[in-house]
């Protein structure tokens, strides 16, 4: 099961650049019921696998604008640590009751957001990099708290705040959420929060399915993945909001 979720994720992924941990977090509470605290960091190590795997293809295609990654990373690197420093510093009995319907709402919310981005296609904007820095601090803090966001919303705003091609918008944005992933994930496994041995599971699926997804993602029309990854999404998350909240609605 662990290994067919890793290719799972990891083919969506592939074919992306995002979804990463809105699909391995309440994957990881829902059907192999861990805590929400260590789905998190969980999902972590794991998506930083996967991109490492599928990087180097959008670096060999020259898909990548280095400026635009520095600045990203300068906001969104300290927004991490404070994410992942709020969610380290809570007590289960603190985080548990909340953390369930939080990153539900994240993760439902990430999918109405990609399902805008689907369906609308912005015009040409005028660049506004100063601006980026600023925007990835709280991207950073939502990917250390929930373990969801760089993807999503990193792309979304390489989209509207740079003239960037659509596909050094996904090399970029691809290479931010790996850093993030990989400091998020050296947090978590410091304290604890990341079940080394089920990693390497979904590891065994989730190598080769990052793989698969980019080869797929060739083949497959764009919006019509975007729109079907939204609605799996929203479900997903709102699904593990109402798991969260029924405990404290008596049901």
């Amino acid at each position: 099961m662990e290994t067919l979720l890793g290719f799972c994720i990891a083919m969506v992924v592939g074919l992306t650049g995002a979804g990463g941990g809105p699909l391995a977090v309440p994957l990881l509470v829902l059907v192999l019921g861990r805590s929400a605290s260590e789905s998190v960091g969980t999902s972590l190590a794991f998506v930083f696998v996967t991109k490492l795997f599928a990087s180097p293809l959008y670096i060999f295609r020259k898909s990548v604008d280095w400026k635009v990654l520095g600045l990203m990373i300068a906001g969104g690197l300290p927004g991490v640590l404070l994410g992942s420093w709020i969610l380290l510093h809570l007590s289960k009995q603190q985080i548990e009751p909340v953390l369930l319907p939080l990153v539900g709402i994240t993760i439902a919310s990430l999918a109405f957001v990609r399902l805008f981005r689907a369906k609308h296609k912005p015009r040409p904007v005028v660049e506004r990099r100063w601006f980026i820095p600023f925007a990835t601090l709280p991207i950073g803090a939502e990917v250390g708290f929930s373990s969801a966001g760089a993807g999503a919303l990193g792309g979304l705003l390489l989209m509207y705040q740079t003239t960037l091609a659509p596909a050094t918008i996904v090399g970029t944005d691809l290479l931010f959420g790996m850093t993030l992933s990989f400091v998020g994930s050296g947090i978590h496994v410091i304290f604890g929060h990341v079940d080394q041995s089920l990693v390497f599971k979904m590891l065994l699926g989730g190598i080769p399915g990052a793989m698969f997804g980019s080869w797929l993602g060739t083949k497959v029309p764009g919006q019509t993945l975007q729109v079907a990854m939204s609605i799996v999404f929203g479900y997903l998350g709102l699904h593990m909001s109402w798991k969260g909240l029924a405990p404290l609605l008596g049901h």
